[in-house]
């Protein structure tokens, strides 16, 4: 049966900075109201089971911290789904730099699974497919070697509809197809534009372990109902019966925002 979770990207303004240098926090959204460790409290507050984390969102991954973070979950009754590794280009086509973000997302696998993250979702990469097959090639190969690893510390890689190299379904679902469900999808609503969005959508989602439900808010306060429900109604469709992950990227208040979309995936699960 489907469940609900929320990505802590929803709730980026309320957490302030972001940590990709841990040295000097990126204070675009400011001091914020709340801290990561806050956040299971706050998800729970909200009737929602299951908690996504950005990577950049950790302000620190020493031992003391992570167990912090796995007794707030736990006192909050809040799952640790999905650790959201946004950094490191496993196509990338000169070999050092390659090694060097497959080190790097290692490095945050093993943050996952001491936070007791079920999954992690890896990036399937930034090259442009070309025409002899070499950078999915690339791709298949990092996505194997550290979906091994990280079943060797009791996580599951998942990748998504997203960068350069899945962003057309059919290159996605040959790297899935070759990894042979050794890695899962996380297919996001927002990130297909255009016309073929909903063709797109109805050619991955049987394949998704989770959704990223995202919404569209055209103004504050107003969700786009047409789009959304179509989007799921494709999901339903596809027979999901993973999470849908809340997600809120728009200009308005974040908490009221998910409760909406909240709403409107409710019928759905």
């Amino acid at each position: 049966m489907p469940e609900l979770a929320v990505s802590s990207w929803s709730l980026h303004r309320e957490l302030g900075p972001m940590y990709w240098d841990p040295n000097s926090p990126d204070m675009t959204y400011g001091k914020g109201r709340l801290t990561l460790l806050d956040t299971p409290a706050t998800v729970a507050e909200m009737g929602v089971p299951n908690l996504e984390v950005c990577h950049f969102h950790f302000p620190r991954t020493d031992s003391e911290y992570l167990a912090e973070l796995r007794t707030r979950l736990d006192d909050a009754g809040v799952r640790f789904l999905t650790l959201l590794i946004d950094t490191g280009d496993i196509t990338a086509s000169d070999s050092e730099v390659r090694q060097r973000d497959l080190e790097r997302i290692r490095y945050w696998i093993e943050v996952a699974a001491r936070a007791g993250a079920a999954q992690v979702r890896v990036i399937a990469g930034d090259a442009e497919p070309d025409s002899d097959g070499e950078a999915i090639r690339r791709s298949i190969a990092g996505l194997g070697e550290l979906a091994a690893y990280a079943d060797s510390l009791g996580v599951r890689v998942i990748t998504e509809n997203w960068h350069q190299l899945a962003m057309r379904p059919e290159h996605l679902l040959t790297v899935l197809d070759e990894l042979d469900g050794t890695v899962g999808l996380c297919a996001d609503f927002g990130n297909y534009k255009g016309p073929t969005k909903y063709d797109d959508l109805r050619a991955i989602l049987p394949r998704a372990n989770t959704v990223h439900a995202k919404a569209d808010f055209p103004e504050p306060g107003v969700l786009d109902q047409d789009d959304f429900s179509r989007c799921l109604e494709v999901s339903r469709a596809a027979g999901f019966d993973g999470q849908y992950v809340l997600i809120f990227d728009s200009p308005g208040e974040e908490i009221p925002s998910l409760g909406q979309i909240a709403a409107e995936v409710t019928p759905y699960l």
